[in-house]
């Protein structure tokens, strides 16, 4: 680094140091959702540690359902017009992450809760009112006739706890 004077190597120094904790997060994140992703039902650990080192969820609505890829694009159009604007009114609803495996063309979503009691608390009506929003939507994103089955069915369900 000649020519260069000490400011601009501390200032190096600097970039390099937060690019280094920038690259864990990144990686570790893309191994929890490898991870996630490659289990079997009989997972029970998934939370995201906060910088205190607890865990901002009590527990985590697993489900994973059959989205093949051509109809990819449908999903998630029908869970932003349903599932998304409606879980976020919901009380106790943290988040949710949507994963795809392309492998085995199914979505895997992990919805987050404050507690059981919150998400457990929610009306069964309320739910099938939502589920029945998402699939005409989805039906009428894949120009599919409603009198048609649910085209993303439910594969698993399940819940995550926190270590």
């Amino acid at each position: 680094m000649s020519g260069r004077g000490p400011v601009a190597g501390a200032l190096m120094h600097s970039l390099l140091q937060r690019f280094h904790s920038l690259m864990i997060r990144v990686a570790t994140l893309i191994c929890v959702a490898l991870v996630l992703m490659g289990q079997s039902a009989d997972v029970r650990f998934a939370a995201f540690a906060d910088q205190d080192g607890g865990y901002d969820v009590a527990v985590i609505e697993h489900l994973r359902i059959s989205v093949p890829a051509q109809g990819r694009e449908a999903w998630l159009e029908a869970e932003r017009g349903s599932w998304e604007p409606w879980l976020a009114q919901q009380t106790g609803f943290l988040g949710r992450d949507l994963l795809w495996d392309p492998e085995t063309e199914e979505g895997t979503l992990l919805i987050r809760w404050s507690s059981r009691q919150a998400w457990k608390a929610i009306p069964s009506e309320q739910v099938a009112e939502v589920q029945d929003r998402f699939e005409q939507l989805a039906r009428d994103a894949m120009a599919l006739p409603q009198e048609m089955d649910n085209p993303f069915p439910l594969v698993f369900e399940g819940e995550l706890l926190p270590p």
